[in-house]
């Protein structure tokens, strides 16, 4: 993909020189009737492409620097807490009693069943056959 990436930035290069080399005249530009700007015409067509694509592209690097910090808290916040690890004392004073602290359940982890774990599943009824038939009436 880098490969692609380069070989387009290479042939536009070549292409913008081509044109510069081929166009080098001046061009007169009228802005107000007072300014005139002689410039040469690769100059003014490569300006005028920079006017247009420059505030675009920031705005769509703004937008896709947001997402990504956005994408990221997401994941962040979708993450299981860390379960959380057992303290050992190794003082042989007695703790002073105090009000009891609520047990925390540790996080379930996910099931990770094997195939050969999964049993198949009773089914719903069980079929009815003649020998029964005769015992329920």
């Amino acid at each position: 993909m880098q490969f692609i990436k380069t070989l387009f930035w290479v042939i536009l290069a070549v292409i913008l020189v081509v044109f510069a080399v081929n166009n080098w005249s001046p061009t007169s530009v009228l802005i107000w009737e007072d300014i005139r700007i002689d410039t040469k015409l690769p100059v003014l067509v490569i300006g005028a492409f920079l006017l247009g694509f420059v505030p675009l592209w920031l705005i769509h690097r703004a937008s896709r620097w947001r997402l990504n910090r956005r994408i990221k808290t997401l994941e962040a916040a979708a993450r299981p807490a860390p379960a959380p690890t057992a303290t050992v004392t190794t003082s042989t004073a007695p703790k002073p009693s105090s009000a009891p602290t609520p047990q925390t359940k540790p996080a379930a982890a996910p099931l990770d069943l094997g195939k050969e774990q999964i049993s198949e599943p009773a089914p719903a009824v069980s079929p009815i056959t003649g020998d029964d038939k005769a015992a329920s009436t």
